[in-house]
């Protein structure tokens, strides 16, 4: 393939910055070329449904948006998403394709690379610059022969390379010396450069690192990015660690969302933490005292379940309710009714699980389809929380196995609402990018504690800006456009 169509971001480990860093660079390619986003693979609970029906990791969805165009399926062709027991459900071009051991998806990995060739000569066809991000760390030198993210996207590509480390995690210049060492020769000699990620601090301190870092391996430093809070959605679950050490206790609005072992597209809460404090409570956590409780979605509704219950936490649960509101969204919609009929879709054997029973719903689990589809619902609920806005309009996106059953939908002919309107589920994701939704919300929970309802501060900068105008001053953008062979005048 043309190497000057491609550009791949590779990583020491997982969650060092790749995905925030291809997002940053689609945006500041796209204000002069036609640019793409690629990941041959990804493992993330974190989805997104494109136009037309294909689910895909949010990351690529993310970097789409950046760079102005579309997400497509071919921008994501294989994405692994974890059920439990070393089982993962496999998503070919958007679609589902069967749950797979690790074993016996390697098994047939040569069948996926032709499907990534498919995808990569689609998108070179079409667009200028493909970005290409890579997985996890790129020396697991267990996996060379079977990987087709790091070492097979490199390959199939013969792309230069940009190296990224994170500095937050302590050794980023052993991890970068020792990638660059253990990568195979035909892949180290395409590394044109490093980038030195989350710094927090004066650079210069730095400075005899970066020089010695060079010398060692004759690898250019191209910038070293500060730490900063980014405001686009995060990848995946393993975000929600660094959430703990937010600055949440601005916000007067307590709002728990279940941290569910199997919890999927929690990015759905993302927008409510500009007006609330957010927490992610574990099923073994006290709940304390929440202004509301979210049960969010799961990959494995009957497992999060049972779990739930075992745990205790499903009668925490109950005892909040009648008193503020309980949503569930997705798979907490289901565990907030009164059954799941499970034919062995989700947990192997035929089975009966008691929900929690604050929603007259039941749901079917009988056939290995997923509902995938951008949906528009008119609001008709008009309990404390909805009625404000009753006959409006939402947005949102559907992913889920099994159907609900309700006589009393929320959205359309969507979702469940108690007669007392504070339970509500719905399977909408993203139900809170929704302003008239989310400011409803808030509004109730405000003015049940006494507080005058203060809208959100939606500062005036795009995300993706913010990010690519960090890029662009700490990075040396003009050796990045010459590894492309681009023209860097005007950027």
């Amino acid at each position: 393939m043309n190497t000057k169509k491609h550009l791949l971001i590779l990583g020491t480990a997982s969650h060092v910055g790749k995905s925030a860093i291809v997002t940053g660079l689609c945006r500041i390619l796209s204000a002069n070329h036609k640019v793409a986003p690629f990941k041959a693979q990804n493992m993330s609970l974190n989805s997104w449904i494109t136009q037309d029906g294909k689910e895909i990791g949010i990351a690529q969805a993310i970097q789409a948006m950046a760079a102005g165009i579309e997400p497509t399926a071919d921008m994501n062709p294989v994405l692994l998403k974890p059920k439990g027991d070393r089982v993962s459900q496999v998503i070919l071009l958007g679609e589902p394709y069967a749950d797979k051991s690790a074993g016996s998806y390697y098994d047939s990995i040569e069948d996926t690379h032709e499907v990534l060739r498919g995808a990569l000569q689609r998108l070179a066809d079409e667009y200028d610059l493909i970005v290409m991000e890579g997985a996890g760390g790129a020396a697991e030198i267990n996996l060379y022969e079977r990987d087709i993210v790091n070492i097979g996207t490199a390959r199939l590509t013969n792309a230069p390379i940009i190296l990224v480390g994170d500095i937050e995690r302590g050794g980023v210049f052993a991890s970068l010396y020792g990638t660059i060492e253990l990568l195979p020769e035909d892949v180290r000699k395409n590394v044109r450069g490093f980038i030195i990620n989350k710094f927090r601090g004066d650079p210069t301190i730095l400075e005899s690192g970066l020089t010695e870092i060079e010398e060692r391996t004759g690898i250019p430093v191209l910038g070293v990015l500060p730490h900063f809070k980014l405001r686009i959605p995060s990848e995946d679950s393993v975000s929600i660690g660094d959430k703990s050490s937010d600055d949440a206790g601005v916000h007067d609005i307590d709002i728990a969302v279940i941290h569910l072992p199997r919890i999927s597209n929690f990015t759905d809460f993302e927008p409510l933490e500009r007006m609330a404090k957010v927490r992610y409570v574990d099923l073994s956590d006290d709940l304390g005292t929440p202004d509301a409780i979210i049960i969010p979605g799961t990959k494995n509704t009957t497992s999060d379940l049972h779990d739930l219950m075992e745990s205790g936490m499903g009668e925490k649960i109950r005892s909040f309710n009648g008193k503020i509101p309980i949503l569930g969204i997705c798979g907490g919609y289901q565990m907030l009714g009164n059954s799941i009929v499970d034919s062995g879709i989700e947990g192997g054997e035929t089975a009966r699980y008691e929900g929690l029973g604050l929603l007259d719903i039941e749901t079917v689990f009988d056939a290995y389809e997923k509902r995938t589809v951008q949906v528009t619902k008119t609001i008709n609920e008009c309990g404390p929380i909805l009625g404000s806005i009753n006959g409006e309009d939402v947005k949102g996106y559907e992913i889920h196995m099994g159907m609900s059953t309700s006589n009393r939908p929320v959205f359309g002919d969507d979702g469940c609402a108690d007669e007392s309107g504070l339970v509500i589920g719905t399977y909408l994701h993203g139900l809170f990018e929704n302003q008239n939704i989310r400011h409803a919300l808030i509004r109730y929970l405000a003015e049940k504690k006494g507080l005058a309802f203060e809208d959100e501060d939606i500062p005036e900068k795009d995300p993706y800006d913010e990010l690519a105008d960090v890029m662009r001053e700490r990075l040396d953008m003009p050796r990045i456009y010459e590894m492309l062979g681009l023209d860097s005048e005007g950027f």
